[in-house]
């Protein structure tokens, strides 16, 4: 089948740009706007929907990475050769993707609601915010749209891993499998132009934290604040309040 420009326009260059964007961006923030890398914490001002919000949309969030790395970088013919059937697959990608993207769509729902109600918070929200938030529950609801409407087409549902894996993983080899991308349901379309949008702008909003995870806490070595002191003869001191020294008074007291 034949690619309209408009198909090569959207899954032939525009990937392209958005990787160019999304890497230029990290990069200027990083060397003009290295103290604005961060998330705004607002934890001060609101902790008990935080406290539940947070890892329901960052866990989640996982989970649905996960579930489009398995999906798009595995071609169906490894998981065909270990003996596992496209009905299982669609069966399990369709189950844990559901999870998933419901939890997800929930923490972000908490989210944006603390942020609308609690006054100190809403205040410190910036029109950058706002559309990062619209971008990332489209991109999370278009996403779960599809999962659900696979599940509503049962078996005569669109399998994805035919038309958007393989667009996917031809993207890395420069060589983009138009055709294939454009084969595939208006609803994959929509959900991967937003999710092109939000690499865009991701460099550019408080997302950008996701890039400086601190994975370095893992391996630090341990700081110790005190130490008590083995030697069983020692008096151990009361705790409290120590005297503190000067020179004056050490020679006095001499």
């Amino acid at each position: 089948m034949d690619s309209t420009a408009v198909d090569i326009l959207l899954w032939g260059v525009l990937p392209y740009v958005m990787v160019v964007v999304l890497v230029g961006g990290l990069i200027w923030r990083y060397k003009y706007d290295q103290f604005g890398w961060t998330t705004r914490s607002s934890q001060l001002y609101e902790s008990r929907i935080l406290r539940i919000a947070s890892p329901l949309f960052h866990f989640g969030l996982l989970a649905v990475i996960a579930g489009h790395f398995f999906g798009l970088v595995i071609p169906m013919a490894w998981t065909q050769a270990v003996g596992m059937s496209q009905e299982f697959y669609h069966f399990n990608a369709l189950l844990v993707g559901g999870i998933a993207g419901v939890g997800t769509l929930g923490g972000i729902v908490l989210l944006i609601y603390r942020r609308r109600r609690t006054g100190p918070v809403f205040m410190a929200t910036t029109r950058n915010d706002k559309t990062m938030y619209v971008v990332l529950t489209a991109a999370i609801v278009f996403g779960l749209w599809t999962t659900l409407a696979s599940v509503a087409e049962g078996e005569h549902g669109h399998n994805y891993r035919e038309t958007v894996a393989p667009w996917f993983r031809s993207l890395f080899i420069f060589q983009p499998d138009i055709a294939a991308m454009a084969q595939a349901p208006f609803s994959f379309h929509l959900h991967t132009l937003v999710g092109m949008a939000l690499f865009v702008i991701w460099p550019f909003t408080r997302l950008v934290h996701a890039f400086t995870a601190p994975l370095h806490y893992l391996f630090r070595p341990y700081i110790v604040y005190r130490s008590r002191d083995k030697d069983s003869s020692v008096v151990p001191v009361r705790r409290g309040w120590s005297a503190v020294g000067t020179r004056d008074r050490d020679t006095k007291n001499r």
